[in-house]
């Protein structure tokens, strides 16, 4: 770093309130896990439908003279212990983006053993130099307090609205005078701020092994859900080697399996990197629709097996169309937050959370709001109620850095549930590829392949598509449909920039010097 740029960092988060807690930590010392931590604790208040303590995440840390490491501390499939005919049926709520319609599917049986009490103690106790009762505090603040919400979390509120109608304790929240709350009206979690300030001086056990954690077993319990004590004293955090793509003479770092969003995304820049020139908006639609063929059943089976996973990323370039034919994927709206954070030392973190689409199941006195996740059908791609207890869901998140001559270049991961590969491989492709800023890298236009469809936001050729006989599914705007990519970036002067997508409310803020 310059004497005549003394930046500290930067933070891009989901939220304007969540990057400026960030970018605070930041400016108290924090390194860029500190800051992170500190965006996702104010998140799980300024985000409330999209993250939370019921939720799971992954971690990417990039240390100094470190190797990198991801934290999966994501959501496992339940049932040690549990009796499956007492399993409640799962809930289908229709969901309408304005363009697409889907379904969710919510309640007691579609929630999943959570990892974010337990990932956010492990990163501060490993990564860390802020204590975690002071990352907590702002966070807390925020629950208690309220937040307003802003026009992209009100437009979360009133898609999921039968989400968050669908129980009294949802309703008390979301909707307390009758109707769902809209843009501008304060959303307030007491019980949340008491959790997160429990967490800051407890840990993570009350959630595992102690009284909040048994009141959501209780609670679950008895209305046929199969998450059980033996689940909750199982859960750990997990390290993982991350996945390594080469691109345009960069390491690309992302997220490993059980997940299957990295490997993916490995593959896609794999095959893109083979091609010269500037990449056509049919070239990228061609990769994207080769690499969904390509997740089969056997795929699915085969992402616990080091071999198969090294001869998949290892394979030769072939043309798009190659593969088994792939399992059909509707890809849910993803209710997840991404945050991207460098700092000045070297250190870049990459993580993202989600809840799913939330199961509007909130434990009363816990101010816990629990997953969807075993209701989701793209992370149940066989049939739900599939996965064997204590296996993590293979999830699309992928939080992801590239590296350019062993140093953090491009921070970057996605909200979007199946669109969050593609969210991510374009912001690399714009960054990279056409030297966008990284603000400049999020915003562009995207496209998205999905079972024979080539979904696009305005801005995109259509023309060269139409001509290759592509079935085409126009939005009229940019959509959270597309993603909510969140990016940091640090040119080679050093000098930082952030993009928050403005799809989902994003935000960026570059930490000066005091």
């Amino acid at each position: 770093m310059s004497a005549a740029n003394p930046q500290l960092g930067v933070v891009a988060a989901g939220h304007p309130l969540s990057a400026r807690a960030g970018a605070d930590v930041l400016r108290e010392g924090g390194n860029a896990v500190d800051a992170a931590l500190g965006s996702m604790l104010a998140s799980f208040a300024c985000e409330p439908l999209l993250t939370g303590l019921g939720a799971g995440g992954y971690m990417l840390v990039v240390a100094p003279e470190a190797d990198p490491v991801l934290l999966d501390f994501f959501v496992e499939a339940p049932g040690r212990g549990a009796e499956p005919d007492r399993r409640a049926e799962l809930v289908p709520i229709s969901v309408s983006f304005g363009d697409v319609v889907q379904v969710f599917n919510i309640g007691a049986a579609s929630v999943g053993s959570y990892g974010l009490p337990a990932g956010v103690c492990a990163a501060a106790e490993r990564f860390g130099r802020v204590p975690l009762a002071q990352l907590v505090a702002p966070a807390a603040r925020l629950a208690r307090d309220g937040v307003v919400l802003n026009a992209q979390q009100a437009y979360v509120v009133e898609i999921l609205a039968g989400i968050i109608t669908a129980t009294p304790e949802a309703r008390s929240l979301f909707a307390p005078g009758g109707p769902v709350a809209r843009e501008g009206d304060v959303v307030r979690q007491p019980e949340l701020a008491d959790a997160l300030e429990r967490l800051g001086t407890e840990g993570p056990a009350p959630f595992y092994t102690g009284d909040i954690g048994a009141a959501i077993i209780d609670w679950l319990g008895a209305r046929g859900g199969m998450l059980t004590q033996a689940d909750l004293a199982a859960y750990r955090v997990v390290d993982r080697a991350p996945v390594r793509a080469r691109y345009r003479g960069r390491d690309v770092l992302t997220n490993p399996p059980p997940s299957a969003g990295g490997i993916l995304i490995a593959r896609a820049l794999g095959l893109l990197d083979g091609s010269p020139g500037r990449l056509s908006v049919e070239r990228i639609v061609e990769v994207m629709e080769q690499t969904q063929r390509e997740r089969t059943p056997d795929f699915l089976a085969g992402l616990d097996d080091p071999e198969f996973v090294r001869g998949f990323l290892d394979r030769a370039v072939g043309s798009a169309g190659e593969g088994g034919a792939g399992t059909r994927r509707t890809g849910p709206l993803g209710s997840t937050t991404h945050i991207s954070v460098l700092d000045r030392e070297g250190w870049a973190c990459s993580v993202t959370c989600s809840a799913g689409s939330c199961s509007g199941v909130i434990v009363p006195g816990t101010g816990v709001h629990l997953n969807n996740m075993l209701g989701e059908q793209d992370l149940n791609p066989l049939g739900f109620h599939r996965h064997p207890p204590g296996r993590r869901l293979p999830s699309m998140m992928a939080p992801t850095v590239v590296l350019r001559d062993g140093q953090a270049e491009l921070v970057v991961g996605s909200a979007g549930s199946n669109r969050i590969r593609s969210a991510i491989l374009q912001t690399i492709i714009r960054s990279i590829d056409d030297g966008m800023q990284a603000a400049d890298a999020v915003r562009a236009p995207r496209v998205h392949f999905e079972d024979g469809v080539v979904y696009t936001e305005p801005g995109v050729e259509t023309g060269v598509l139409q001509s290759a006989g592509r079935a085409l599914g126009p939005f009229r705007e940019l959509n959270l449909f597309f993603g909510g990519a969140q990016a940091a970036a640090r040119d080679a002067a050093g000098v930082f920039s952030g993009g928050g997508d403005p799809r989902r409310g994003g935000a960026a803020i570059v930490v000066g010097a005091a």
